[in-house]
């Protein structure tokens, strides 16, 4: 079987000793870092992930930071989100938009101060759009990629796998806050988020010298909690909805088409370079948008390309996403689908490389 090539292009991560410890089965690429994907098996990892707690080597969540007088300024104009509300202290959801209103990130903007920001951004080159963004509107900005790499702590006994180790007031941060926390005499912005629903945080690792420590402290501290080294799961992120960038959206799709209409202000929000675009975005209304889907009959194997939704013998969207849920017993998917057939309980069919697949529509993500 082929193998992908090591070279100082493929970023290890201040953690990779911990993971590679650990068992790690596979990796994919993503901001040009290893990103774990499996350890013990996926359906195994899903399981434990929603009874116990684990730590994801996260690092691939590259951090842009925006330094500067004008940083709040730039950070407006790569987001139709209105962020004048936004207090330090606060992260919020933000769709990263080119001129033409397609997506090209969807990260989580951390206030760190009026006049400094991070991008916790997802797979792709969002640096260079935001750098040419402050050179061509002469901002007073700087722009950069800080030493900042994120350890993520997931699932139902994580609140007190993290008071052990940063103290009990750790239990206070609210959802998509932060708080300045304490470890070896190191100050780490910690922040109630991650990339599952099962509940957890995210430390923002500062300097490669601390991975390592606190990996192994967080490991010692939850042995009797079952902790387990983990990563995104597939299964629970397509259950709950969560969309990934590249995979279920690019920007050839605007925020609207990917259901994210309710993070896009676009009316007040003034200043973001792709404004007049969603503006007609919105008054018009999608004609497409992401839908979770059933597909019905036994498992299908990993959706490593875009499966055809079909409607008789017309194409009416496609599948991005797709597993088997040993919760739901079914096949979940996520797919982009025309207003034609996106309402609940619409059944179609899926092209999988299995054959031909009955589906449902539905409204609602499981979880």
């Amino acid at each position: 079987m082929a193998q992908i090539s090591l070279s100082r292009r493929l970023r290890r991560t201040p953690f990779s000793a911990g993971v590679e410890a650990a068992g790690v089965k596979g990796y994919t690429v993503y901001n040009h870092m290893l990103l774990p994907t499996v350890f013990r098996s996926v359906q195994e990892d899903y399981h434990h992930l929603k009874e116990a707690v684990q730590i994801w080597d996260v690092a691939c969540e590259r951090q842009v930071e925006l330094r500067g007088p004008d940083a709040g300024r730039l950070m407006q104009m790569l987001t139709p989100r209105d962020l004048r509300g936004m207090l330090p202290g606060q992260c919020y959801y933000v769709p990263i938009v080119d001129e033409t209103g397609g997506m090209l990130n969807d990260p989580v903007a951390v206030k760190l101060a009026e006049d400094r920001w991070w991008i916790s951004i997802a797979d792709s080159d969002l640096l260079y759009w935001v750098k040419g963004i402050a050179y061509g509107y002469r901002l007073d900005v700087l722009v950069d990629e800080p030493d900042i790499s994120p350890l993520a702590v997931q699932g139902p006994k994580s609140d007190e796998l993290m008071a052990r180790v940063f103290g009990d007031s750790v239990r206070d941060v609210r959802f998509f806050r932060f708080g300045w926390f304490q470890f070896q005499g190191r100050d780490l912005v910690v922040a109630r988020s991650g990339y599952s629903k099962q509940g957890g945080f995210e430390i923002y690792v500062d300097g490669e010298e601390t991975g390592m420590p606190l990996w192994n402290a967080l490991m010692e501290a939850g042995k009797d909690l079952d902790v387990h080294a983990g990563c995104p799961n597939l299964i629970e992120r397509i259950e709950s909805g969560l969309l990934s960038y590249g995979n279920d959206m690019t920007d050839d799709n605007t925020p609207h088409e990917c259901g994210l209409g309710r993070f896009c202000n676009t009316h007040t929000a003034i200043g973001c370079v792709g404004r007049d675009a969603l503006l007609r975005v919105a008054k018009e209304g999608p004609v497409r948008q992401i839908r979770p889907i059933e597909i019905h009959g036994d498992a299908v194997p990993p959706c490593d390309r875009f499966w055809p939704v079909m409607a008789g013998d017309r194409q009416v969207g496609r599948v991005s996403s797709a597993t088997w849920s040993p919760d739901y017993n079914t096949n979940v998917a996520i797919g982009m689908i025309r207003m034609t057939h996106w309402d609940a309980g619409t059944e179609v069919d899926v092209i999988t490389p299995q054959g031909v697949r009955a589906a449902t529509v539905y409204e609602t993500f499981w979880n």
